[in-house]
């Protein structure tokens, strides 16, 4: 089968032919109908030397993954071929106290390695992907598991985010989403769908994705630049927002966060930008807590489908087949994907 495959650290990832896997006793043979493109794969893809955790190269990339079940291993029950499902990209031991819960994403033994990131996994930018054991499969029933591919993080990462702080939420609450692309698009439609009653912010330098942000829900889509803090600030009676959300985690951006949060207020670091949040006596507000959460739980993942099978949620998905894959990073790059990228293995 063909495969998207980092080759070695600081060099561009290469479709190469490798063998099809087959599943052994607990494992299941998922065949790929889309994997998302996401911001981490580009630090992953960038990288000049190996990342802590990450097996050598060659390993195929691709953590956001949607497929049919195409064969099961021994003692496997719970699904049959042609299921449609997703699958949960946060693979844990199974058996420490947060994998117990769900919480695959905190594993205490192997901090939530997946598929195509830590721990040596192949990620789904291939024709098939082996996944260890049924519990990260979730049926998506009448799902396009091309459309829905990327809820398995996007979406579980913007959920999460947003539902830790569900408590400050509410009339006459305000929450401020930095960064209106593909995961700000999905927390502002999950902002609506778990608190209708908020005023949702977007804030963006690309006019085409605020546009697309109030589509999305947001009572207000705001340009960055100078008047950017004033203008929030004015929305919240000069208090600042009971949430924001940083999707993109650069320096002028955690600098934004801390000037519009609140006193008690939450601060939440979603995006990988690899900046640092200037901190000092009175800078976040006083208790504004400060978090970077990581992925979410299997629970959470199950809610997240509920939603889009309501209708209440929706990624905007552009596909692209497996042979353009590097032509889908090289646009994400460039900030020119208005939602998400999605490879497609299959024709």
């Amino acid at each position: 089968m063909q495969a998207f495959q980092l080759v070695g650290w600081g060099q561009p990832p290469e479709l190469r032919e490798v063998p099809t896997p087959v599943p052994g006793p607990g494992q299941v043979l998922v065949k790929v109908a889309g994997a998302g493109a996401c911001h981490s794969d580009l630090h992953i893809m960038q990288a000049p030397a190996p990342l802590p955790g990450f097996t050598h190269p060659p390993f195929t990339l691709g953590h956001e993954n949607a497929g049919w079940v195409e064969r099961l291993g021994p003692g496997v029950t719970g699904f049959a071929p042609g299921d449609p499902v997703i699958v949960y990209g946060s693979w844990g031991c199974g058996v420490c106290a947060n994998c117990r819960q769900g919480r695959e994403n905190y594993c205490q033994d192997l901090s939530g390695q997946g598929p195509g990131l830590e721990g040596g996994h192949d990620g789904g930018m291939a024709e098939y992907l082996l996944v260890p054991a049924a519990r990260y499969l979730i049926a998506l029933g009448t799902l396009d598991p091309r459309q829905a591919a990327p809820l398995s993080d996007a979406g579980l990462t913007s959920y999460h985010a947003v539902k830790r702080s569900l408590h400050l939420l509410g009339p006459g609450a305000t929450a401020v989403v930095i960064g209106a692309g593909g995961l700000g698009q999905m927390t502002i439609q999950i902002l609506r769908a778990l608190s209708a009653v908020t005023t949702v912010v977007a804030v963006d330098t690309d006019v085409g994705k605020l546009e697309t942000a109030k589509r999305m829900g947001a009572d207000e889509a705001l340009l960055s630049g100078d008047e950017t803090i004033a203008r929030i600030k004015d929305i919240t009676v000069q208090q600042g927002a009971q949430l924001v959300l940083d999707m993109v985690g650069i320096d002028p951006t955690l600098r934004m966060a801390a000037q519009v949060a609140r006193t008690l207020g939450h601060l939440t670091i979603v995006g990988l930008g690899g900046g640092a949040l200037p901190v000092n006596f009175s800078s976040p507000p006083h208790e504004c807590s400060v978090a970077s959460p990581y992925w979410g739980s299997l629970p959470e993942l199950m809610e997240v489908i509920t939603l889009a099978q309501q209708d209440k949620i929706k990624m905007l998905v552009e596909h692209f087949p497996l042979q353009r894959a590097g032509e889908a990073y090289q646009l994400l790059h460039e900030g020119k994907i208005q939602g998400r990228a999605v490879i497609t293995p299959v024709a």
